[in-house]
């Protein structure tokens, strides 16, 4: 019996090897326009291989919107965005009915919405009624306008911005809705080197043209063949442990996490965690997850799915803290 598993992994992993070949061919056309930011990158891979949606939080400046579109070239998809302002309304984003004088009815007008990859700029400047209507689309995969219910474009991928710096005319939100993005992305100001080189770039004027490099078809496929990478049940329990002393500390010996962590990771965060996990070892190219996948995701998986208290914040502690401290203290496989 042990041997036939022995057998099927070397399989999935030839496999799995020989259909993630594009991953560098991707990459490679990516930082033609995206200098560093290796940690975007690989994010907006996961998403789009694990069929999730991520927030990403960053100054302005940091090639956010670069770095959509050019994904979008490499993959010769459609693009839309939506500036998020405070006057939107639900039906900016969806769509809407509209009456034609000449034919005497009612026709529809679908939205941005509709299209691979919709990059939702500075979703907090929406209001509720706005961020719900988007994702409701993103969680459903569909979107109703009138009477009629239509599906969205596949692959599907939203996008969405977080200026941390103004947070006046905000909506923060809230935690239910966060928890509907698979990942949430903090991304850092680019190095000294990469600086240098993003600044000539556009000294010289003349950027360098993205070509396509992998269809959709290609996505679409991938994307069921990371269903297919092998995960162990000691990885599946390890994920499971990370998640559970997010709401239960004192069982792990991290009693001293309880008064900080005001609500732990949902269900959905278990998930997404295994999910991104086989989307990092796919992307690495390799047909079983190993506990370094696992840690490589766990930051951008339940940095916006634990609540801290009042105490945490006024002793500074965030909870990428607190996830390091689980993931130090939690038994690795």
């Amino acid at each position: 019996m042990e041997e036939n598993t022995t057998i099927d992994i070397r399989a999935i992993n030839e496999k799995i090897e020989r259909e993630s070949a594009f991953i560098d061919l991707l990459t490679m056309e990516l930082s033609k326009s995206i200098v560093g930011q290796k940690h975007m990158i690989e994010r907006l891979l996961i998403g789009l291989l694990g069929q999730g949606h991520i927030l990403l939080e960053g100054v302005p400046g940091l090639a956010k919107t670069l770095a959509i579109s050019s994904l979008c070239k490499a993959l010769h998809g459609t693009l839309s965005r939506i500036q998020f302002t405070p006057d939107l309304l639900p039906a900016d984003v969806v769509g809407t009915m509209i009456y034609n004088i000449k034919q005497n009815e009612f026709s529809i007008k679908k939205g941005p919405i509709f299209a691979n990859f919709v990059l939702a700029d500075e979703i907090n400047r929406a209001p509720a009624k706005v961020q719900s209507a988007l994702l409701q689309a993103m969680q459903e995969k569909q979107v109703t306008i009138g009477d009629q219910t239509f599906h969205l474009e596949r692959p599907f991928l939203v996008l969405a911005t977080q200026n941390p710096l103004e947070q006046e005319g905000t909506y923060p939100l809230p935690e239910a809705q966060l928890d509907r993005f698979m990942l949430k992305a903090v991304i850092d100001y680019p190095k000294m080197e990469e600086e240098r080189l993003v600044m000539r770039q556009n000294l010289k004027g003349a950027s360098d043209v993205i070509n396509q490099v992998v269809s959709v078809e290609q996505i679409l496929k991938a994307q069921q063949m990371v269903r297919e990478v092998y995960m162990d049940e000691k990885i599946e329990k390890y994920i499971l442990d990370i998640v559970f002393a997010t709401r239960f500390p004192e069982k792990y010996k991290l009693a001293e996490l309880k008064p900080l962590i005001s609500y732990g990771a949902s269900p959905r965060g278990s998930v997404n965690l295994a999910i991104a996990a086989k989307c990092y070892a796919f992307i690495k190219r390799r047909g079983y997850v190993i506990p370094e996948d696992v840690r490589a995701v766990v930051h951008d998986v339940l940095r916006h799915r634990i609540g801290i208290t009042y105490e945490a914040e006024a002793e500074n502690i965030t909870s990428v803290d607190i996830i390091n401290k689980i993931v130090n203290e939690v038994e690795v496989p």
